[in-house]
């Protein structure tokens, strides 16, 4: 009978997480796919080579006027490799009620969105979106680690798929150290 020891075993566990483990296999924050709003799937690191502000919307909130600062944000730094992915959510007050095709219609003609927009997902607990999972779970400054606290929460993704700063709700898109955040990234590609 082979006996194997306990230092064994600590190593085949050390070895088989850090070859395989869901950290690992998402060291990026762009590894994931998802739905665009108009049910096609899509692998998230075809973005990757940009800079990313990953958003979670809503059509109902006293924050979704910040749609206009966001589509205002993509339109001047899109040709720099800028791209806003917007993420609508219903957890917040039941403000985004609406099916993908009304959440789409409502988006491009009032604020005239063309930057990508994806499925309605949840962004906290157990059934939040993969992508989600992920950013939450990191620890970047301004607001740290932990659950979504509204609508319009933003992370910021360098060029390499590496989540860099998360901003909160209430940080406008063209807020001053957002934009500097931004601009300091595009200044790097």
């Amino acid at each position: 009978m082979l006996r194997l020891s306990v230092p064994f075993f600590a190593c085949l566990l050390a070895f088989t997480m850090t070859s395989n483990s869901f950290a690992d296999d998402h060291e990026c924050a762009l590894n994931f796919k998802t739905k665009t709003i108009d049910g096609e799937t899509v692998d998230l690191e075809d973005y990757e080579g940009k800079v990313v502000l990953v958003v979670n919307v809503a059509s109902e909130c006293g924050l979704t006027p910040q749609y206009k600062g966001l589509q205002a944000m993509y339109d001047k730094y899109k040709d720099k490799g800028f791209v806003v992915l917007a993420f609508p959510c219903n957890q917040f007050g039941s403000q985004e009620p609406g099916s993908e095709a009304e959440i789409k219609q409502f988006c491009s003609t009032k604020y005239q969105v063309n930057f990508p927009m994806f499925s309605k997902v949840d962004v906290n607990g157990d059934s939040a979106a993969p992508i989600y999972k992920y950013l939450t779970s990191k620890d970047v400054k301004p607001v740290g680690s932990g659950d979504i606290s509204w609508n319009f929460e933003k992370f910021l993704i360098d060029r390499d798929g590496q989540l860099i700063h998360r901003f909160s709700p209430r940080t406008t898109p063209s807020d001053a150290e957002l934009v500097k955040a931004v601009e300091a990234e595009l200044g790097k590609g």
